[in-house]
């Protein structure tokens, strides 16, 4: 297969796995098969192994005959990728020594070109070419064609598409820093309120938000954002900001334009006074909610709350009525026709007053308003009059439209009002706010007896309402014209084409006491619900029941189906039942809710049999608390008291994984679902099993709220461990974090409650803590003396993920004093105690760790064997950044034996595998990268190519430069 036909090949892996040749797709087969070419692709050039493909393709349930369905996949792709009569030695995908390689040279690789078009921003910005590099970024972005290797089974691919997920974000935030340079400082505030919300504490963001808010010409503001940061972080970590930040606000106070927005935005020097002229169209905001249905009847509340407001003020217009009388629905209409008054943002508010959800506080709702204009991100002010004067501030320039929707009192509306002349506020809910000041006050009543009957015929068909005139009018008066006991009856016969009217009708007037609740105020919609309950089969009411014990807002069928304690199979099909009588939702596959009313109800009905309702909540409880326990590398010894995982619908511990990575965000609500219930052990023991999930995620700050509110509850916890696990679980959280006071408060409260009601499991948890934080600190006496006798109380024990985390501890402690013999010894005793472990992390860093040993001895034959397993074994466990600190370690190594092209390979692909971490959530981002860098400028010099080792000496020294105050020698662990 000539390089000519291979440049007409293109494969794709940054959305669903696809290939072209001269622009026609390919049919690329089996899903499987899909994953064995993704797993070759993402290895460009490298032979992987049969054992990593069938590891990689299907976990550890490989077929039986996988030595025999491998080569049939691998033919499979031959004949589609390869042109006919290509012999397998020419062949794009290469059999050699008990593996496969995909030979690249000429294919295009979407991957490759994210990286090229990277690289060239990076190259434009470096060269003072802002707008061409925001450009290359935006391209880059532009490859990404949904969810990377989208659909495609295995670990490896599961491994990947995280990884391309996390390169994603850091493009995104590069492009974030390139629009600052060009002046689109509200598109960059826009893009940072998500990426701020997801770590608050990331100075570089809020450097990068000071600068967006002070070309916005809101210097007080940015100088407000610095002096939170300040406050948080002397609170938190009794620190003041870093270097970085502290020049941007010094810039900031001096109105250094070329130090903030670039010298492009510097003032002109042949003009006195010469202002900056950086200006970019602010991106108008609008999220309003899509409309409900059709809306009939309300021509004339629809006029009032259009009509022209007077000139010059803030216009208020309120919207009461009973539940389920359209009050959204209108109120939503109406904003989208006054939408194009309000150049300056459509914003959108549930208060939740009449909600299961917390009701909305104004202190929330004012947060959520900054963050919605751009004007705020990050860590807000709790204080109302503060935040009420900061939104006051932030919309007096603007015309604004705002929705109120479910509001309770004028006491929850007043802070929300904007202070923009010409702004309008549409406030809807069940009360009439008499207090509060407005405009026009709207009463929605219930639709007259020919809108009803038109919203009912406009549902079940013209058809059928005039088959039976008689029944559908009577059908409306029974539903007292409210459209949400309308739209309810509608959907009952829209499934039920069997049913007549007049059917209907009967079994609605058989329940005189349904129909006094339907027609009076809340109760209607309850009502509503309660038909629809009663018209579920037995199985599918105790499903129901089962879906109001959820203690998560989203849930799937293995939730369900462990509260039920049913299979998952039959579980689905009640599940979609219920989603055909529309008391449920699936907002994407797999995936199902209750909308907030109905879940009410759920939670009614559930409690009416409460021994029921208690034993579903334990269930799924269990089932979390099971799941936490299996993913964590912490293994069996790692948690000597609680249940036991028993029974859970997880085969391995990536099944465990990912379970927990559908979950999202809601995990910390489940630990505040079992404290809120009388719960407090599952809470405590399920904020413990998931805090080695939410390390290796990165999501420190969703660890440290589930530990938080479990603490809150620990003196009701029955399981004394528990007072000291959850402190140590925080300090270890803490230490990831870098925040070193916090974590050594931690670990010494853990022990001072050992002392006075011991416990050697986590005595032992406490001292490796310290021992980590004293190496982080660089303070190798204490390191020494805390993880020594953390290893020999853990390994009397037979705790080996402890054992294994101090022994690596230590072993880095001598590393760094040039102890080498003591150091291997550490590695090897770690290693032993990761082996019975079983988790392939475990074993990879102890591995990984002792090759810097053999590299410092010359030992490099040892270091390579090493390094090859490390890689494999983390790999399989998706730590991306501990198969870069191996890739490149074992380039090191191959340059000391004399193959410094193969160096460079090994280099580069350390720095692709850097590329899908992310700084926001990587202390040692900065770290690796200099490391890696450094080692790859060494190779080029070793094969004569000084310009390009040049470039990368450069770069390192760059890094440093920026971010001199970064990461510390124990980053590397």
């Amino acid at each position: 297969m000539g390089s000519e036909s291979r440049r007409r090949l293109r494969l794709a892996v940054l959305g669903p796995m696809r290939a072209w040749r001269d622009g026609g797709q390919l049919a690329l087969g089996p899903v499987r098969q899909q994953a064995v070419l993704a797993a070759l692709a993402l290895r460009p050039g490298l032979l992987v192994s049969r054992e990593q493909l069938l590891d990689g393709v299907w976990g550890e349930s490989p077929p039986q005959s996988g030595r025999k369905v491998l080569p049939s996949y691998v033919y499979g792709l031959r004949q589609t990728l390869d042109e006919s009569g290509t012999a397998p030695a020419d062949s794009l995908i290469r059999g050699e020594r008990g593996g496969y390689r995909l030979v690249v040279d000429g294919v295009r690789l979407d991957v490759a070109e994210l990286a090229e078009r990277v690289d060239e921003a990076q190259r434009a910005k470096a060269s003072g070419d802002p707008a061409t590099a925001a450009d290359r970024l935006s391209a880059a972005l532009a490859l990404f064609d949904g969810e990377p290797l989208a659909g495609l089974p295995g670990p490896y691919a599961d491994a990947e598409r995280q990884r391309l997920l996390a390169r994603l974000r850091t493009v995104r935030l590069e492009r974030l820093e390139c629009l600052v340079l060009t002046g689109r400082f509200a598109e960059a505030l826009d893009e940072l309120a998500a990426l701020s919300a997801a770590d608050p504490a990331d100075e570089s963001l809020v450097a990068l938000r000071m600068r967006a808010l002070y070309g916005s010409e809101r210097q007080a503001e940015a100088l407000g954002v610095y002096q939170d940061m300040r406050g948080r972080l002397r609170e938190e970590l009794g620190v003041d900001p870093g270097d970085e930040l502290r020049r941007v606000h010094e810039a900031v106070l001096r109105r250094d334009d070329e130090r903030l927005l670039g010298p492009a935005a510097a003032p002109t020097t042949d003009v006195p006074g010469a202002a900056r002229q950086v200006s970019s169209p602010r991106r108008t905001v609008n999220d309003l909610p899509g409309d409900s249905g059709r809306l009939i009847g309300r021509d004339s509340e629809l006029a009032q709350l259009i009509a022209p407001a007077a000139p010059g003020s803030v216009s208020v217009v309120t919207v009461d009525g009973t539940a389920g009388v359209g009050k959204t629905a209108l109120v939503v209409r109406a904003a989208r026709e006054l939408s194009g008054h309000h150049p300056d943002g459509c914003l959108f508010v549930d208060l939740h007053a009449h909600s299961a959800q917390r009701r909305q506080a104004p202190e929330r709702a004012l947060q959520r308003l900054l963050r919605s204009l751009g004007a705020a991100s990050g860590e807000l002010p709790g204080d109302l009059e503060e935040l009420t004067a900061a939104w006051r501030a932030a919309t007096s320039p603007l015309r604004l439209l705002l929705v109120l929707d479910d509001a309770l009192d004028a006491d929850q509306v007043r802070p929300l009002l904007p202070a923009g002349a010409g702004s309008r506020v549409l406030v809807a809910g069940r009360r009439r706010l008499a207090e509060l000041d407005a405009d026009r006050r709207v009463t929605l009543e219930p639709l007259e007896s020919g809108d009803a009957v038109s919203l009912l015929t406009h549902l079940i068909g013209a058809e059928r309402a005039s088959g039976e005139p008689e029944a559908t009018r009577r059908l409306v008066g029974l539903c007292d014209g409210l459209p949400l006991a309308l739209r309810i009856a509608g959907s009952r016969l829209q499934n039920r084409r069997s049913w007549t009217v007049e059917y209907l009708v009967g079994r609605m007037a058989g329940d005189e006491h349904r129909l006094g609740e339907l027609s009076v105020g809340d109760r209607s919609v309850e009502a509503a619900f309660r038909l629809s309950y009663d018209q579920l089969t037995p199985g599918q009411q105790r499903g129901f029941r089962a879906l109001g014990a959820a203690p998560t807002v989203e849930f799937d069928v293995l939730t369900v189906a462990a509260v039920l304690d049913a299979p998952p199979r039959d579980t689905e099909r009640v599940l979609e039942s219920l989603v055909d009588t529309s008391l449920l939702q699936e907002p994407r596959p797999g995936r199902y809710r209750l909308h907030d009313l109905v879940r009410v109800h759920a939670r009614r009905v559930a409690e009416a049999v409460p021994d029921e309702a208690a034993a579903a909540r334990s269930a799924a409880y269990r089932l979390f608390l099971d799941a936490g326990r299996i993913t964590s590398d912490w293994g069996r010894t790692g948690f000597p008291t609680g249940p036991r995982p028993s029974g859970a619908p997880f085969g391995t511990w990536q099944d465990a994984e990912a379970w927990l990575d559908a979950a999202g965000g809601e995990l910390p609500d489940v630990v505040a679902h079992a404290a809120a219930h009388g719960e407090a052990d599952f809470a405590c023991w399920i904020a413990e099993a998931l805090c080695d999930y939410f390390v290796r995620r990165g999501r420190y700050q969703e660890g440290r709220t589930a530990l938080e509110i479990a603490l809150a509850r620990i003196d009701e916890a029955g399981d004394p461990r528990m007072s000291q696990a959850l402190r140590n679980c925080l300090g270890y959280i803490c230490v990831h974090q870098r925040r070193y006071p916090q974590a050594r408060a931690c670990f010494m409260e853990a022990l001072e409650i050992g002392r006075r009601d011991p416990d050697p499991h986590e005595k032992a948890r406490s001292l490796t803590g310290l021992g980590a934080l004293d190496l982080s600190l660089g303070d190798g006496d204490g390191a020494v003396r805390h993880a020594a006798e953390g290893a020999e109380l853990a390994e009397r024990l037979g705790s080996d993920w402890v054992a294994s985390m101090a022994l690596v501890i230590l072993g880095l402690t001598h590393y760094f004093g040039r102890r080498d013999e003591e150091a291997l010894a550490c590695f090897a005793a770690a290693r032993t105690h990761a082996e019975r472990d079983g988790r392939p992390r475990m074993l990879g860093r102890p591995l990984s760790c002792a090759a810097d040993v053999h590299l410092r001895l010359g030992e490099h034959g040892e270091a390579k064997r090493m390094l090859r397993r490390a890689v494999g074994l983390v790999e399989q466990a998706g730590d991306v950044f501990l198969c870069a600190r191996s890739l490149t370690r074992l380039g090191t190594a191959e340059q000391a034996e004399g193959d410094p092209d193969a160096a460079v390979a090994l280099h580069h692909q350390a720095l692709r595998q850097h590329a899908l971490l992310s700084p926001l959530t990587e202390p040692s981002y900065d770290w690796l990268e200099m490391d890696i860098r450094s080692r790859l400028g060494q190779a080029y010099l070793a094969t004569g190519r000084v310009h390009e080792a040049r470039q990368q000496f450069q770069h390192v020294l760059a890094v440093h430069a920026a971010h001199a105050h970064g990461a510390g020698r124990a980053g590397g662990v």
